[in-house]
């Protein structure tokens, strides 16, 4: 299906004039710059990249008809009709920059990438490390039956998801892994080329062999052989080969030689086709294959520990990195008590190598209470982070009360932590700008209406994996976010959200707590948008056919799509009044030129060879409003409240949110993860740092210094850009260091 041609509802050339004349996007100082490099997709026919117009329409319009009333042989007329009005709303709110929909949907919908493979307009995914069927899904192994379990799926999952530009939340909980079979067989892993592949020497370099010359002297009569073609599939079932010739139950012939031919696949920097950006060559694939068959080797005998399975998802996502373009995310969630698992990044040389991949967390329940060696390891190195998967399960909003098994099948969560997750499922966002809505003339309920639709309308996408169709079809969950809260809560109600603390005595634990108090109109309000977007989902629910979400609202981190208008990230406080947010660009980008003559400030990465480094002066929204605070002033306590309060009277999924410390602060950390056991699902903690290191990405600055940087920028980049280059762009050219998360956890694409 192609969009340009075959969709049934479409927004006139007509009507997308008159809402550039009417409204104006409310940029943020990074924000046309963010879009342009991130989101603005090749146009091959015009030698250039898309305008924020056409990446609107191309993204609404590729959400608006995945409605499944549009795939009746007679459509409705008044459908259409009434479809096409909802697309011009959708567009005025995103085109405004009032809301926007995930960045994997700004870069995937509406492109024949979204119609082959519906699964990319997910953010992340879930995946439990334990033996599963694939199943009827698009990637099956050739000696596997469709429902036979096999050790290698869920590492298969991960690799699919990862490549397709989602991020993927994964448990190494001891229950999961206990599941995992002993290795059976230790394998010798051969890895051949073709001496005609353009990657001949580099694969040789890394431990592949000539083809020619080891099928001369070699017979493949007592190997598992499998020569990959240049798919995506191939790079998984290469992977899911080696990994279940180690296991006796998938590897029923016994052979223990594997042979991998990756003499099709094509050189780096080669174009990937749909998707989008270059190939990486096969070197990285060859590195991951011998690493992960190291692992599965030394473990013979034996089961595969937490730490195993961690590992070899980490090489997984690291070879992902490589593939240019995609970015990779992955939380691991281990057992509370594993303590081999909670002190793995502690060992420097694997974590440079491959452990840097994933965020770590913990899995534990409200009855845990044993948190200061969490604490200390936090203290020591920011992880882990903490996911609290009883309340997830029989919790929505915690002002709701105990729902018993209200969300039963959850088994973990996204990388970021904002959605829990049932075993394959994926996380399906839209956000909302409340400031900016409102300044636009919306009506707030009306905007989170509009983004439970485009959410509902996602699951029904085409999934490529069984697992994930099944919890789909189950749940239809969605998560309606809103990002620039710290500045719509200053504009509304003129105070912090938190408006102090009292004591209170915890009986369960016999410790004597600081409380929150919160603003009750902002209470009222929060729920107010709650019940709107519950209503919405209900009634479009009921125009469909199908059952209502399992669960509606979050907030996820944001980062790039807060920056793109100018709002401060998901809950989280502005890093500072006033700063340096540094970008970092290939040398080749030809918006740099623009740039320096605009007045931005422009110098060499001294980290990276051939990346430029961009300066730009940010001042935070109600920087010099009393009740301001930044992430740099404002206490860890207040910001474990403000998580609370979001966690009680709006999402019903779960809060997103890296907790700041100071040195200080570190001995409260403990104490506040008991305090809130029962309140916050899911958590995590980093130390605040200023300007700690040169060219650090945030850097504050005073009132003065923003002043006088501000001034050296004399034009607009955007129309310097398009005087000096008439906006014909180069392709695949974009930031080097954005991510669609606060963090930088997960991917842009």
């Amino acid at each position: 299906m192609n969009v340009e041609t075959a969709a049934p509802v479409r927004l006139t050339p007509e009507f997308i004039a008159k809402t550039e004349n009417e409204v104006t996007p409310h940029w943020g100082e990074l924000g046309w710059v963010t879009y342009k490099r991130t989101y603005a997709r090749w146009l091959p026919d015009q030698q250039r990249n898309e305008e924020w117009p056409e990446t609107v329409q191309r993204v609404v319009e590729g959400n608006i008809n995945l409605d499944p009333r549009l795939q009746a042989k007679d459509v409705d007329p008044q459908v259409i009709a009434d479809l096409t009005q909802e697309a011009q709303k959708l567009f005025r709110l995103i085109y405004g920059l009032a809301a926007t929909p995930s960045g994997r949907n700004l870069w995937i919908s509406g492109t024949d990438y979204q119609h082959r493979n519906g699964d990319a307009l997910n953010n992340c995914w879930f995946i439990a490390v334990r033996p599963q069927p694939y199943g009827d899904s698009h990637i099956v192994p050739s000696y596997l039956k469709p429902q036979q379990v096999a050790a290698s799926m869920p590492f298969s999952f991960m690799f699919d998801q990862l490549m397709k530009g989602g991020g993927v939340g994964f448990s190494v909980t001891p229950d999961n892994v206990s599941q995992m079979p002993e290795v059976d067989n230790a394998v010798d892993l051969t890895v051949v080329i073709d001496a005609e592949s353009e990657s001949y020497d580099a694969s040789v370099k890394l431990g592949a062999v000539d083809r020619s010359e080891w099928m001369h002297s070699h017979s493949l009569a007592d190997a598992r052989y499998y020569r990959l073609p240049d798919t995506r599939e191939g790079w998984v079932l290469a992977n899911a080969n080696m990994i279940d010739a180690h296991f006796d139950s998938t590897n029923p012939d016994g052979k223990t030689k594997v042979v991998l031919d990756i003499s099709d696949i094509r050189p780096k920097d080669a174009p990937i086709h749909g998707f989008g950006g270059t190939a990486s060559g096969p070197m990285p694939l060859v590195e991951m294959l011998f690493d992960i068959n190291t692992i599965l080797n030394d473990a013979v005998g034996r089961k595969l520990t937490a730490v195993d399975c961690t590992d070899m998802g980490n090489m997984i996502g690291k070879t992902v990195v490589a593939g240019n373009v995609r970015r990779s995310a992955e939380l691991a969630l281990g057992g509370a008590e594993d303590d081999d698992f909670i002190t793995m990044k502690q060992d420097k040389d694997k974590l440079y190598h491959h452990r840097w991949a994933s965020n770590n967390s913990v899995a534990v329940d409200s009855a845990f209470t044993d948190y200061q060696p969490i604490a200390d390891s936090i203290q020591h190195n920011g992880e882990p982070g903490i996911v609290n998967l009883g309340l997830s399960r029989d919790y929505g909003r915690l002002i709701d009360g105990r729902q018993e098994g209200i969300d039963e099948a959850v088994e973990g969560t996204n990388p970021c932590g904002e959605i829990s997750l049932s075993n394959g499922e994926p996380c399906n966002l839209f956000e909302i700008f409340p400031s900016v809505a409102e300044e636009q003339g919306w009506q707030l309920e009306d905007a989170f209406g509009l983004g439970a639709r485009y959410t509902k309308r996602v699951t029904f996408s085409h999934y490529d994996w069984e697992v994930s169709r099944n919890a789909i079809q189950k749940n239809r969950r969605i998560g309606v976010s809103m990002s620039g809260i710290q500045d719509w809560i200053l504009k509304t109600f003129k105070q912090r959200v938190v408006t102090g603390f009292e004591a209170k005595h915890d009986a369960e634990t016999g410790k004597t707590f600081m409380a929150p108090i919160y603003n009750q109109a902002a209470v009222q309000r929060f729920s107010a948008l709650y019940d709107a977007v519950v209503q919405a989902d209900k009634e479009y629910s009921d125009t469909l056919g199908c059952q209502p979400s399992i669960k509606h609202t979050t907030v996820k981190p944001s980062g790039t799509v807060a920056k793109l208008a100018g709002v401060s990230e998901g809950m989280h406080f502005h890093y500072a009044r006033y700063l340096i947010q540094r970008i970092r660009f290939q040398d080749s980008d030809p918006l740099l030129p623009a740039l320096e003559a605009s007045g931005y400030k422009v110098e060499p990465d001294v980290y990276s060879q051939n990346t430029m480094c961009v300066e730009f002066p940010v001042k935070a929204a109600h920087a010099d409003n009393a009740a301001f605070a930044s992430a740099g002033e404002v206490s860890i306590a207040e910001q474990f409240a403000t998580q609370a309060f979001l966690q009680t009277y709006w999402s019903d999924n779960a809060v997103s949110c890296t907790i700041t410390f100071q040195p200080e602060e570190g001995d409260q950390i403990s104490d506040l993860l008991l305090q809130y056991r029962n309140t916050i699902k899911s958590t995590s903690l980093l130390p605040y740092s200023g300007a700690d290191f040169k060219q650090a990405p945030k850097e504050p600055i005073t009132a003065d210094t923003y002043a006088a940087k501000r001034a050296e920028i004399t034009a607009d980049v955007a129309e310097t850009f398009a005087a000096m280059t008439g906006n014909h762009d180069q392709k695949d050219i974009e930031l080097v260091d954005q991510s669609d998360c606060a963090g930088g956890a997960c991917p842009i694409r």
